[in-house]
């Protein structure tokens, strides 16, 4: 097969074209479905107005509409969803769709039941269902730039610069596209909830956000094997980020060991944590069989230095690996070197988070520097390029015809 970034279309520019338009239009209009307060067991929940007039629909009819001083709620029946304008009854149904009039309007949602003091904000489209027995399904449908830019302010808040908003948006599209068949069985695409991304509310307070999402669209990330690349991503790496299979025993090609000096200085470079002697010593001794009564290896069980991040504790004919030990004391990283020290152990560490991909605290120190997006993701992810994603498909779709041929 060609390399993708050489490879020559040889349909004429004219058909190209109007390809890559149209299927820039089907993808980038239509609307994502997220299954939004996935936290909660939702019975009983109220919209109020937030922006613009909105019209509440069954599979057949128009139900009611809503205007700035309406407050429409929902709860469970036995028969699906029943629906209150103003506290005024107006029947069950199997659906309700929530219908915006104008582009780009949105409504306020608070869960009721059980009792929530959180009003959350989210744009475009909704869909209410009946879930299991008693609960409520609530989709928010809503065009990938808005739930781009929810999805950067839910993760990163706000007061960074613009290029690393960048960078999480071209992450968070690429996320989004590779997974739009996740909930396929919960009957929506994704959820609001960190496993997918997280997603609590509209972006509200940082324009910058938007207008991030907005001069990165239709990037993604792709990966020199011709995929969507996984953007993992982590608090602060410490100075060296880690690869993946020292992580998650996988071999990620474009998540390498990376030098990195913009993130030492950060208050989560390092960190310092002490345990009993004792502790360390029956854990190694009982999960992973350490020979503590050796001669020459018993004693090295509370001696370890790692100048560069490592996989094992100490050898890996031991069997011991660092991500265990993390999850196990409850560490910030796999990095660290200890020495006993009375009856603890003291563990210095750098770095916060599992650590491969992009280190967030390098990245936001990059961008004040200067650097570009591109700039920033091509440092952490080893051979990756970005790429519109309509181009990727039609390029995708030809290299696989040219397999088969």
């Amino acid at each position: 097969m060609q390399d993708f970034q050489s490879y020559k279309i040889t349909t004429t520019a004219k058909s190209f074209l109007i390809f890559v338009f149209l299927f820039s239009v089907h993808l980038f209009s239509q609307q994502l479905q997220i299954g939004i307060m996935r936290a909660y067991s939702v019975s009983a929940l109220t919209v109020t107005y937030g922006d613009g007039d909105y019209e509440f629909r069954s599979d057949s009819a128009v139900i009611c509409e809503m205007t700035k001083t309406d407050k429409i709620s929902f709860s469970r029946n036995a028969n699906g969803v029943r629906i209150y304008k103003n506290e005024i009854s107006l029947g069950t149904y199997s659906s309700i769709y929530i219908e915006e009039k104008k582009p780009n309007q949105f409504l306020n949602i608070q869960c009721t039941a059980p009792a929530s003091k959180t009003m959350r904000k989210y744009m475009n489209n909704f869909v209410i269902q009946p879930e299991g027995q008693d609960k409520l399904k609530v989709i928010n449908e809503v065009e990938m730039e808005n739930y781009l830019a929810g999805v950067i302010e839910s993760e990163g808040g706000g007061g960074k610069h613009i290029e690393y908003y960048k960078v999480q948006a071209v992450l968070s599209r690429t996320y989004a596209l590779d997974h739009l068949f996740k909930h396929n069985k919960d009957g929506f695409q994704l959820c609001d909830e960190v496993h997918c991304q997280a997603y609590l509310n509209m972006m509200r307070f940082t324009p910058n956000i938007k207008k991030a999402v907005a001069e990165t669209k239709g990037i993604v990330m792709i990966s020199n094997d011709f995929k969507l690349a996984d953007g993992f991503f982590f608090a602060n790496c410490g100075g060296q980020t880690s690869p993946a299979d020292y992580v998650w025993n996988t071999h990620v090609s474009y998540c390498q060991s990376v030098r990195d000096t913009f993130c030492v200085r950060s208050k989560q470079a390092n960190w310092e944590k002490r345990i009993p002697l004792s502790k360390w010593k029956n854990h190694l001794e009982t999960f992973f069989g350490y020979p503590v009564n050796d001669s020459i290896y018993g004693p090295l069980i509370y001696y370890f230095d790692q100048p560069n991040r490592l996989p094992f504790f100490i050898a890996p004919q031991f069997g011991i690996p660092l991500r265990d030990l993390r999850e196990e004391f409850k560490l910030k990283s796999t990095w660290f070197s200890c020495r006993p020290e009375g009856e603890e152990l003291v563990l210095k560490g750098k770095g916060f988070g599992h650590g491969v991909g992009l280190c967030q605290e390098g990245a936001m120190k990059m961008a004040q520097y200067g650097y570009t997006y591109e700039q920033i993701l091509k440092y952490y992810f080893t051979g990756v390029i970005l790429f519109d994603y309509s181009e990727y498909n039609f390029l995708r779709q030809r290299v696989q015809e040219e397999i088969r041929l």
